[in-house]
């Protein structure tokens, strides 16, 4: 069994995949990506992985991208121990929640940790044109569109207010769901759980525990999640240049988040 991965050590998608190998105990080759330095935006990478981001798998030579279908592909090619339930209505939960993360919720979390954070990586030791130039290497407009809103407006961007609006809706959501269990789908941690750990992670390390001030059921989980040995698969890749400069700007940036989130 040969299992590589593409991916960066603070990439939330990378984080959900690397959470996964942890849970099931899977030996992997790495191949680190600077996100920073461009190299998913070679023709090389992009030849392996279209979309020009990570993660990237490859198994006995077969190539998967996309995290939600990574992580699905490990649960079904390595089902000991599984990470999703076997009863159809639970399983469909889990469908549920992590179908959000897909189809909104992680582009939201790129626009927060770009505006906040990401823009003075992005600009630090470049001209506006470079910047410029860098950016336009995505391969999606809407999401080169999107990045080129953040990194020159930050906060003010037109992308931040519904980005954070929706995230703080997910999390009353989450409080709701684990109000009579421990897990978002009940008494079983699942790949549910897995999808959604980096993000609040995320919120965790640009500042952002505000958001959970009235939200105990939440942060019990986050608690639970932390202390689970595939944590690890976050813990063991922090990037030490990147935590001052989440919580350096995440909070500065708090107070006006407050003040969207109470408009």
């Amino acid at each position: 069994m040969t299992i590589e991965l593409y991916h960066n050590d603070m990439s939330t998608c990378a984080q959900k995949v690397r959470l996964t190998l942890a849970e099931k105990n899977l030996q992997w080759e790495s191949y680190h990506m600077d996100l920073r330095k461009g190299d998913t935006r070679t023709p090389e990478y992009k030849k392996l992985n279209p979309g020009a981001v990570v993660p990237t798998l490859i198994d006995n030579g077969q190539i998967i991208c996309e995290s939600t279908v990574i992580m699905e592909y490990l649960d079904d090619a390595y089902p000991d121990p599984s990470v999703r339930p076997t009863n159809p209505l639970k399983r469909a939960r889990v469908r549920a929640w992590i179908k959000q993360l897909d189809e909104g919720l992680h582009a939201a979390i790129g626009t927060i940790s770009g505006a906040v954070a990401f823009r003075h990586q992005m600009m630090a030791g470049r001209t506006k044109e470079e910047v410029i130039a860098f950016i336009n290497l995505i391969p999606e407009p809407e999401r080169r569109e999107r990045s080129m809103d953040t990194t020159f407006n930050g906060i003010e961007s037109g992308y931040f207010r519904p980005a954070i609006k929706r995230w703080d809706a997910i999390f009353t959501d989450i409080e709701t769901a684990l109000g009579g269990s421990p897990w978002l789908t009940g008494n079983t941690y699942s790949i549910a759980d897995i999808a959604y750990t980096p993000y609040i992670t995320r919120m965790d390390h640009l500042k952002f525990m505000g958001l959970f001030n009235n939200r105990p059921n939440t942060l019990d989980w986050y608690d639970r999640i932390k202390a689970r040995p595939n944590y690890s698969a976050i813990n063991d890749w922090i990037n030490e240049k990147y935590i001052p400069l989440m919580e350096d700007n995440g909070n500065a940036a708090w107070s006006r988040v407050e003040e969207i989130l109470n408009e």
